[in-house]
């Protein structure tokens, strides 16, 4: 067996490594959502985009995750499959991991383009950007640069937890914020002096995204722990088969959004219609942009729990491997209380400041309609926001102690069953308003489940630990006779 590396996540004290990791994480993951709502703020405040921007970047919004689903899914299955291999002293294992799952990126961010520019309008009807005709033709004009960048967006996003995995979480930070900052700074100059609309908004996107992805290329020369050569390229269906399992929690967790957001967007366009107010042309997309506002507030407070799980994973992986279940305790305890502290900061800005938080998308610029619906959909949308952060910081920790299917279960019951069901349920007895409750209902059925299996998780380390005493008393005894 080949010598341990990283060492020191199963020698350091728990709460420390968890920081350490964990602050890096969440700034790329708040750097990752912020590239998106940074679009909307500023499509929001200029006039001629308006809410027909706004709608038409909530339509194109899930379209991108997708790809990014499918990014995570290698990157962090990856990754934990690296922290658990080096944990075990199996590094070549690890290497082979991380070629084989650019190569895989690489490949499936080709295929994603060429879907989206051949079946573009399909695949935005499918997300109901034809509510008017104005959002329609704004979407494609913003879907059709974003999906150019693709490529690079998923090569950089698969590559940022690797890199944390070979122990630099904090140049993956560096990576997304420098992309990200290049976005903020292009964004205003492409929409208001030059007024290139919706394509100056993704051009603005892209070009950050293509940053991120070369300095993620050229982290890839300089790996501390990992070492890869030409035959690391070379797909292994055995690796590739330990790799996805181990992500596939990732990957449910952002695709079931898209097919939450495509019920809720498909729901809010029938319902929508129906509507006294909001049936008018004129205002047929404001439920449509203000649905897409709130979700990228979510998706802001969700980077957070996502992170401090996911800065997690290599630790966690490392001391399942190494057999250490009493620091992995350690660990789950310190989430679940962080996780509930980020979900009740939240909790208080949402129910008390909806009217402030509406004002960063323009609604000086547009109706009193909008404004009313923003500031009832923030409050009712977001009221179990504790909830959503304990479940995600769960089912990512369930994924990284190699629970795999409990995990993938766990997000499927939140994700689809009640994220798709729901949304088209509810309306049916309480109309459009009722869409906005199907968040708050799927996370108390969802953390009812997750409460019953993290005891269980709970009890199972503590049994192991009382063998582990039982068996190192026994020894002692053992070598003292």
């Amino acid at each position: 067996m080949e010598q341990k590396t990283n060492s020191v996540l199963e020698t350091e004290k728990t709460s420390t490594l968890m920081r350490r990791y964990a602050v890096p994480c969440i700034i790329s993951l708040l750097v990752g959502a912020l590239y998106n709502i940074v679009d909307q703020i500023f499509i929001a405040n200029a006039p001629y985009l308006g809410s027909y921007g706004n709608a038409a970047n909530t339509v194109v919004f899930p379209l991108t995750v997708i790809a990014l689903a499918v990014a995570v899914m290698i990157g962090d299955g990856c990754c934990a499959f690296v922290s658990i291999s080096l944990g075990a002293g199996n590094k070549k294992n690890a290497d082979k991991s991380v070629g084989n799952a650019i190569s895989v990126t690489v490949l499936s961010s080709i295929v994603i383009t060429v879907i989206y520019l051949v079946f573009q309008d399909s695949i935005l009807t499918m997300f109901g950007a034809r509510v008017n005709p104005e959002t329609f033709a704004l979407s494609k004009e913003y879907f059709f640069y974003i999906t150019l960048g693709i490529p690079f967006y998923m090569f950089g996003q698969a590559l940022n937890p690797i890199i944390r995995s070979d122990g630099s979480p904090r140049y993956a930070m560096v990576t997304l914020l420098f992309g990200s900052i290049l976005n903020c700074i292009l964004d205003p100059i492409f929409i208001f002096p030059l007024h290139w609309g919706m394509m100056g908004a993704a051009v603005a996107t892209v070009i950050g995204q293509i940053a991120g992805a070369v300095f993620a290329f050229i982290y890839l020369f300089k790996m501390k722990t990992i070492h890869i050569d030409k035959k690391c390229f070379t797909p292994d269906a055995g690796i590739l088969k330990k790799i996805i399992p181990l992500g596939i929690t990732s990957f449910l967790a952002q695709i079931s959004m898209v097919l939450s957001m495509a019920a809720v967007l498909n729901m809010i366009k029938k319902y929508g219609s129906l509507d006294p107010v909001f049936g008018q042309s004129q205002y047929a997309q404001i439920p449509t942009a203000v649905v897409g506002i709130v979700m990228k507030f979510f998706q802001i407070v969700i980077s957070v729990a996502i992170g401090l799980a996911a800065g997690c994973i290599p630790i966690v992986g490392y001391n399942v491997g190494a057999g250490r279940k009493d620091r992995v305790k350690q660990l789950l305890t310190m989430l679940l209380i962080s996780e509930a502290a980020v979900g009740g900061v939240a909790f208080v800005i949402f129910e008390m400041f909806p009217g402030r938080i509406t004002a960063f998308f323009g609604s000086a610029n547009e109706s009193a309609y909008y404004t009313s619906f923003a500031v009832s959909c923030i409050r009712i949308f977001l009221c179990m926001i504790v909830l959503s952060c304990l479940n995600k910081g769960i089912t990512i920790f369930l994924q990284a102690v190699g629970k795999a299917r409990i995990s993938s279960a766990l997000s499927m019951l939140r994700e689809i069953i009640c994220g798709v069901g729901l949304p088209i349920i509810l309306p049916v007895f309480f109309g459009l308003y009722g869409i906005l409750y199907f968040m708050a209902v799927s996370d108390i059925v969802t953390f009812a489940v997750s409460a019953v299996i993290i005891s269980k998780t709970y009890r199972a380390f503590a049994e192991k630990k009382a063998v582990a005493d039982e068996r190192n008393i026994t020894g002692k005894k053992l070598r003292a006779e």
